[in-house]
């Protein structure tokens, strides 16, 4: 609640104005029984029509500023809860961008997108429901009975015994349920994860004939939280019948009692309705209030759960004043380095040692799941070791400034991500201020300038998200691209050419050859033709090094890498 507390100072004013403009809307509330009664004792009781039309203009003036006065506090009440979603929504925003991937690992990212999206939603329902409604509600509860004391004392006291008894009835629901809506939140997790997985992964579904097997593990993780939402919803549901049985019984004694004195001359007609009125208005009000404590006791449970994620620390401190600039030759050293990737149990990578000079093409090779992607996300740190250093021109890596060392590293990822807008959009996430000779230089090397040509707009052609609307190949020449844009001085691969024939992957790494200045390159391939004329090509085997060295050194000392080249290539040197 602190985060939410925070944000919510910033609107005093609206804070102050919105339940201020609810009790005026309250008061009038409170006034109208009153009139009533006027018109029923002296108007109606002694034949006064112009009383009657006198008291009647009273209340629909009163009903108009009423509205008014209601308007206005939903106006400021609104700004409050959308300012403060906001603020709150950006500061988790800005707090999961510096996460590690360790952190995206473990707390998962189904979970954020519901902590950002539902729980956050939830917050400002709760402010606003409060704001509007926390002092009208009991103000207008406690005002009914102080009026019914004007009118009977004896009568009143019905009032006096329903309003403890209601407030026993909503509290005691509200600390029964309130436990239950942060379990239920936490299982739409689960939900909102089978979602996203399936959405993201619906070729691959379909291509292997898994719907069904998908829909019945959906289906399971949503009846899961049916199960937990039903109870809450049982009892949340006793509300309203219970404290309508409280509230009835208290009109029904009070026409019994008004009758009588009603009867007797002590009391009269219109002094009966109106205090009808006055616990209707209790009744109203009550279950207003109801609601508004499910929904602070649902808001107050997801502020929580935000608290949680923007009080877990990243796992990855950067330097103030890191190093920005080296001289160093060296481009890449690992020292002994490990890497477990949390509550993943064995380590991914284990011992790994190797120097990358500047200019040098670096292959990385090795069967699915030996630890290629895993070496290399080591070098922009998206992990940190977990033993052994790796230090990027001369100083380890810890030590290096974040911006600096992200404009060093331009890094392909495994899949190739493009995001909704143009080609030309998705290219300057390079660089902004790249020339349009850049983005065509950048494409030319990237072997996408032809198709790109094609295309009816250009470079300004659209891109739908995730690059749907392009095939494979022109998705990874593009992200290929953006990362030369970029001008980087380690540029990493990462099984970035899958996609592409071997002829475009062949002109590829030619055309990767004549980039200016000493560019270090790592190229992750499961194709060792990719990799025979690097520098140095690293062969990894169940997360260790299996070799190291050139194709022709490798050829002669490396089993696992001779066994590749293999299963790639005929006996003859022809592709198999």
């Amino acid at each position: 609640m602190k985060y939410v507390l925070g944000y919510f100072r910033k609107y005093l004013k609206e804070s102050i104005l919105a339940p201020l403009f609810k009790m005026l809307e309250a008061i009038f509330d409170l006034m109208v029984p009153l009139v009533v009664a006027g018109i029923i004792n002296e108007g109606i009781g002694k034949n006064n029509p112009a009383l009657i039309w006198r008291n009647a203009g009273q209340m629909v003036v009163m009903a108009l500023v009423g509205l008014l006065c209601s308007f206005t506090a939903q106006y400021f009440a609104a700004r409050a809860a959308t300012g403060t979603a906001r603020g709150l929504r950006k500061k988790l925003f800005a707090h999961i961008q510096d996460f590690s991937f360790t952190e995206m690992d473990v707390i998962g990212k189904s979970t954020l997108i519901t902590r950002m999206t539902s729980d956050i939603n939830q917050v400002q329902n709760g402010v606003n429901m409060f704001l509007r409604l926390f002092l009208r509600s009991p103000f207008i509860v406690f005002g009914s009975m102080v009026m019914a004391f004007t009118i009977d004392s004896k009568i009143a006291l019905i009032f006096a015994v329903s309003i403890p008894v209601l407030s026993l009835i909503v509290f005691g629901i509200m600390k029964w349920t309130n436990p239950l809506y942060k379990r239920i939140q936490a299982r739409l997790d689960q939900v909102t994860g089978a979602a996203r997985e399936n959405f993201s992964g619906v070729r691959v579904i379909r291509a292997f004939g898994r719907e069904e097997a998908e829909v019945d593990a959906f289906q399971s993780a949503n009846e899961h939280l049916v199960r937990l939402q039903l109870p809450v919803g049982k009892i949340s549901a006793l509300m309203n019948p219970l404290t309508f049985v409280v509230v009835n019984l208290g009109i029904i004694l009070i026409l019994w009692l008004g009758g009588k004195q009603t009867d007797g001359g002590l009391l009269l007609s219109g002094d009966v309705i109106a205090l009808v009125n006055f616990m209707s208005q209790i009744l109203v009000e009550l279950v207003k209030l109801a609601n508004l404590i499910v929904t602070l006791s649902k808001a107050m449970a997801s502020a929580q759960r935000v608290g949680q994620i923007l009080d877990t620390p990243s796992s990855m401190i950067f330097p103030e004043n890191g190093i920005r600039e080296s001289e160093s030759r060296e481009a890449v050293r690992f020292s002994h380095v490990s890497l477990a990737y949390a509550g993943g149990g064995d380590e991914s990578i284990t011992d790994i040692s190797f120097i990358a000079m500047r200019g040098q093409t670096i292959g990385i090779i090795g069967g699915t799941g030996s630890g290629k992607s895993s070496l290399v996300h080591l070098i922009p740190r998206f992990y940190d070791a977990t033993r052994g250093q790796v230090s990027l021109m001369g100083h380890d890596i810890r030590d290096w400034d974040k911006q600096a060392l992200r404009e060093k590293v331009g890094i392909v990822p495994q899949k190739a991500q493009l995001f909704k807008g143009t080609i030309r959009s998705n290219l300057l996430w390079g660089n902004e201020q790249a020339s349009q000779e850049d983005l065509w230089q950048a494409l030319r090397l990237a072997q996408a300038e032809d198709f790109v040509k094609e295309k009816p707009l250009s470079l300004d052609d659209p891109v739908e998200q995730g690059g749907r609307n392009l095939s494979g190949g022109q998705r990874q020449r593009l992200t290929i691209a953006r990362a030369l844009v970029k001008k980087p001085e380690i540029l990493i691969l990462d099984d970035a050419a899958s996609a592409l024939d071997y002829a475009t992957d062949a002109a590829l790494r030619k055309a990767l050859k004549t980039l200016p200045g000493d560019i270090t390159v790592f190229i992750v391939s499961q194709r060792t033709s990719s990799l025979q004329h690097a520098d140095q090509i690293i062969v990894l085997e169940d997360g260790e090094t299996a070799g190291i060295g050139t194709h022709e050194q490798l050829m002669e000392s490396c089993q696992v890498y001779q066994e590749i080249y293999d299963s790639q290539f005929q006996k003859g040197g022809e592709k198999a």
